[in-house]
């Protein structure tokens, strides 16, 4: 299939084919949201903690004797019963992550691609090298191009001026290419990605 490519003053540049095997693959909605699962669970980080009845600060004596007292038996000051006592069954430290295989994550990444460039939502730009690290002349310059709302766009990890003129915009994010996952392609509106970008992420996937 083709797809225009166009500069930042919305202007056509010239048309290339992008494969099917990628941006015509299937759309896979359960592939898809076991990936998104998959990035949010890794992003947790699994630092939760409480104290049990052996880690919090209690004498280790005996509360008072076992009978005759009238009231319940008790064997320690660190109870998970009694106040600043230990907790029973607390959340303790854990990470949770849940892999996918090498073939889900690609395949995944190729359904989400290919429905959003059948909503309309993939733009290819020549170049994004900007002359200015300025963010009023970037977000002119994605008006100009329809790019409304969230957008990612898709370069090289080392173009300072995109990064910097993206930076201040929250509805902006940058990535290299190689770093384009799932989550970002579901969660933006638009796909910005220069044309050696998006070349660079098709050898990767085809």
């Amino acid at each position: 299939m083709k797809v225009t490519v166009k500069n930042l003053k919305n202007r056509k540049v010239r048309e290339i084919d992008l494969p099917d095997e990628i941006f015509g693959y299937p759309y896979k909605e359960h592939l898809i949201h076991l990936a998104v699962e998959s990035f949010r669970a890794a992003q947790r980080r699994g630092t939760h903690k409480t104290k049990t009845r052996s880690e919090v600060t209690a004498t280790g004596r005996k509360p008072w004797r076992q009978k005759g007292t009238g009231r319940a038996r008790a064997g320690t000051f660190g109870s998970p019963l009694w106040r600043s006592g230990g907790v029973a069954h607390g959340p303790q430290p854990r990470s949770y992550r849940n892999k996918l295989s090498v073939g889900e994550r690609k395949n995944a990444l190729r359904s989400a691609l290919s429905r959003k460039l059948a909503d309309e939502g993939v733009l290819v730009i020549d170049s994004l090298d900007l002359e200015s690290h300025k963010t009023a002349e970037l977000a002119r310059s994605l008006s100009k191009l329809g790019a409304d709302g969230k957008v990612l766009l898709v370069d090289r990890f080392d173009n300072d001026n995109l990064s910097l003129a993206a930076r201040n915009n929250p509805k902006l994010k940058t990535v290299d290419a190689m770093a384009v996952n799932v989550y970002d392609v579901v969660d933006r509106t638009h796909l910005v990605f220069s044309e050696e970008a998006l070349g660079r992420l098709v050898e990767v996937l085809g």
